[in-house]
């Protein structure tokens, strides 16, 4: 069976490395379409791409997220490959990860860095590595999960990933999504152990350590709202809940003790705190109905595109 199979490069000035991303991409995966979406660069990274026999696309919104979006919207395909155009992931792994996806009729096979230490080898900027490790235990605790390398931007997805997938994501949080949406609607997901390489001489990083590491943790309770409404709100309700317990304490010790409550504003105070999380405790029960109802149409809508071996 001839399946077809796209390369897509979601790129942002990346003309020093974009060429020799093509040319691997086109010797391990010959019979590919390359797709390089051009997300407003300034430097010759779109008629580099081009003169390397990709199909270039542009994205006028700013952000990896967008460009993304932008090269699922338009590309039709069998097996999707997503891979950074800065030449840090290695294209002689792709073919094993197409298999992988085929063999175990995955969804979605991601490229591990860190389990052979690759990343922590040759990246050379700090604090990355340990952002890496907090963010694979922050989602692999609270969605119970065994992700090894929840930030990896080198991919590859099946049809019915890609034709179901919505973005919440603008910029460099996009793998975080990619991530939560399979763990949320039980995608089968696999990761192979890839070798990882730093940018070359006078190629640099988009990603901003602190901004960007800040707008992952957003994105993550953003979903984690969305995608586990019971868990969220029962947090917050709990919260709420043992404020409410002490300042409640005051009162009734005065009640007890004197059969008069002179804290009344207090009492008062902590009444509508119990009610509220009463209140939040209930939004997430309708929520949490609202979500395991989509996710059971998610999985009807996924078995029209399974990949047949």
């Amino acid at each position: 069976m001839n399946r077809r199979v796209a390369v897509l490069i979601p790129c942002f000035n990346e003309e020093k490395t974009i060429g020799k991303v093509i040319c691997d991409f086109k010797k391990a995966v010959p019979e590919a379409n390359i797709y390089v979406c051009d997300n407003n660069s300034s430097d010759l990274t779109a008629a580099i791409a081009e003169k390397s026999g990709a199909k270039v696309l542009f994205e006028a919104q700013q952000g990896k997220g967008h460009a993304m979006l932008k090269l699922f919207n338009c590309i039709e395909a069998d097996i999707y490959i997503l891979v950074d155009g800065d030449d840090t992931y290695p294209a002689e792994s792709v073919s094993q990860m197409i298999s992988l996806l085929i063999k175990t009729n995955a969804n979605m096979v991601v490229g591990d860095r860190l389990t052979n230490n690759s990343y922590k080898s040759q990246n050379k900027r700090k604090f990355h590595n340990t952002g890496n490790l907090l963010m694979n235990k922050l989602i692999n605790t609270f969605f119970k999960s065994d992700i090894k390398d929840i930030l990896s931007g080198y991919r590859v997805f099946d049809l019915a990933f890609v034709q179901n997938y919505a973005s919440f994501a603008k910029g460099f949080e996009i793998e975080t999504d990619l991530t939560l949406f399979a763990l949320n609607y039980e995608l089968t997901v696999k990761e192979i152990p890839i070798d990882y390489r730093d940018r070359p001489e006078g190629s640099f990083s988009k990603l901003n350590t602190f901004t960007d590491g800040f707008k992952l943790i957003i994105t993550f309770f953003n979903l984690y709202r969305l995608y586990k409404p019971l868990s969220f709100f029962t947090l917050l309700a709990s919260f709420l809940f043992l404020i409410a317990c002490v300042l409640g304490s005051f009162p009734i010790y005065e009640y007890i003790k004197f059969q008069f409550v002179y804290k009344v504003p207090t009492a008062i105070l902590a009444l509508g705190m119990v009610l509220m999380a009463a209140l939040l405790f209930c939004c997430g029960l309708i929520l949490d109905l609202i979500t395991n109802i989509d996710r059971k149409n998610m999985k009807l809508k996924m078995k029209q595109y399974a990949i047949k071996i």
